[in-house]
């Protein structure tokens, strides 16, 4: 193209969609940013989903890897109003006789209520929390030869683990089902490779900065990201789907914030065979079914850890855990499934009115499922929170269907961009050189379909933003990796 409009174009506005945009202005270019819909952010939106006054995420809702994203630390987000606000119990994990374990931010003290697993827990996340600050360039990275390889080394052979075998070496419920319960987050079944991966993830992420969630919701980190991007004099269009390359301005380099099924749509005609044969064969996982509320008080957990959490996971134990996750991936749906809730507005008086709360939950479910599991769910809360049911005064839901038709990214209900499993983990989404790249020179994918894969870290977008600053500018971006 001898006279683009642009020198980069990027399609699409969820945290990856912005990193990258913001990453390529920050180097000079002129970059347009385009959004579908009229509401910029993708996974990271607010609303009135349930009565009025009620303030809801629509999909993320607690943010320990944005608070500690390498990237997302270097910009200036508290000067657009971004304030964090970081519960002291980062997450409880109760138990049917009452009781519950908790993660602190403090290590010893979590370790402390573990019992007989003190030990254990301390010998398994203090090395991880200690090198986090290095590690975590590696950790949040495409593959490649890791700048502290002892550390990587010593992460890698825990992560690798199934969540089955990890938890062995704990002896109490308490550690191996708070452990499960931060394994699961894989979504897929923790008999898998690497389900130990997203667990160590968290907890150490609880153990160095707590899990923060962002004052009047998530889209507070969307408008945030988007005022700098502006502020850097990027451009942003909405309401413009994106289904054809012929909609796109000429520019030097596109950047797509989507995952393969749609970069198929959009552009397979001009990626290779082998390419296309790629991303076909790219797999998506479990969907999930959310369930928002409104409510006329706190949840009456039966634990105190619970009612002073900002996430609460309800499974009890590894093994029901494990159960419920493996019946979701094979296709079921569990009577008891493993519930991931967050109670934002016991820490943020603007979610709600005086004297009321929200609530947000999901379960996971076969990908593409339409069964409500609305029930399933409440039944899981009013087990560990009796009375909880009669305190609900508004109710939202979304199937998975209703997620997908929300955002596209979200393949049948699935919030990962597509499997986490040990076969796309770095590989994502198909076997290259970078995982950026496509087979087209000037496209790039930057979605969580590219690694490190989802969670609001916006680090997918930022590598993708490098590698086309290298290829196509001859840019070198500065590092976001200083020591100390």
């Amino acid at each position: 193209m001898s006279n683009p409009e642009y020198d980069a174009v990027v399609v699409g506005s969820g945290p990856n969609g912005l990193a990258a945009a913001i990453e390529l202005q920050q180097a000079g270019l002129s970059v347009l940013l385009l959004e579908g819909s009229q509401q910029l952010g993708g996974g990271l939106r607010t609303a009135e989903l349930t009565l009025p006054g009620f303030h809801h995420d629509v999909c993320s809702a607690i943010h320990p890897l944005a608070a500690g994203s390498p990237f997302l630390q270097t910009l200036p987000l508290a000067q657009y109003g971004l304030e964090y606000i970081t519960p002291a119990v980062a997450a409880a994990h109760p138990f049917d006789d009452g009781s519950a374990a908790a993660v602190l931010t403090s290590l010893p003290d979590t370790a402390r209520r573990l019992g007989t697993d003190e030990q254990a827990y301390r010998q398994l996340l203090e090395p991880l929390v200690t090198a986090w600050p290095g590690l975590v360039q590696d950790v949040l990275a495409p593959l490649q030869v890791p700048r502290h390889p002892l550390d990587m080394a010593r992460f890698g052979l825990s992560a690798l683990q199934p969540a089955t075998w990890l938890t062995k070496r704990f002896q109490t419920k308490e550690a191996r089902g708070l452990f499960a319960g931060m394994a699961a987050h894989a979504i897929q079944p923790l008999s898998n490779l690497t389900t130990s991966a997203i667990g160590l993830v968290l907890l150490t992420a609880a153990h160095r900065r707590g899990w923060p969630l962002p004052k009047g919701g998530s889209q507070a980190i969307a408008d945030a990201l988007v005022a700098h991007f502006r502020a850097l004099g990027g451009t942003i269009e909405t309401g413009t789907y994106v289904s054809s390359l012929k909609q796109l301005p000429a520019a030097k380099a596109v950047l797509f914030d989507v995952t393969p099924a749609q970069l198929l749509q959009i552009a397979g005609h001009g990626l290779s065979a082998v390419y296309q044969w790629q991303l076909r064969r790219y797999r998506y996982g479990m969907g999930v079914f959310k369930v928002d509320w409104a409510l006329d008080g706190p949840i009456p957990f039966t634990a105190e850890e619970c009612r002073q959490a900002g996430t609460v996971h309800l499974g009890a134990t590894l093994e029901e855990i494990d159960a419920s996750e493996a019946a979701a991936s094979r296709g079921a749906h569990p009577e008891r499934p493993f519930v991931l809730l967050a109670q934002q507005s016991l820490f943020d008086a603007t979610r709600a009115p005086a004297g009321q709360h929200t609530a947000w939950a999901y379960c996971h479910v076969p990908n593409g499922s339409t069964v409500d599991m609305t029930d399933a769910i409440e039944q899981q809360v009013e087990r560990f929170a009796p009375g909880f049911r009669d305190r609900i005064i508004g109710r939202h839901t979304l199937t998975t269907r209703q997620l997908e038709a929300y955002n596209p990214n979200y393949v049948g209900g699935d919030i990962n961009g597509g499997l986490l499993d040990v076969t796309q983990l770095f590989t994502r989404p198909a076997l290259r050189a970078s995982p950026y790249r496509t087979s087209q020179p000037g496209l790039y994918l930057c979605s969580s379909a590219t690694p490190p894969g989802g969670g609001v870290h916006g680090m997918c977008g930022y590598h993708a933003a490098r590698q086309a600053l290298h290829d196509v500018f001859q840019l070198k971006a500065s590092s976001l990796y200083q020591e100390g």
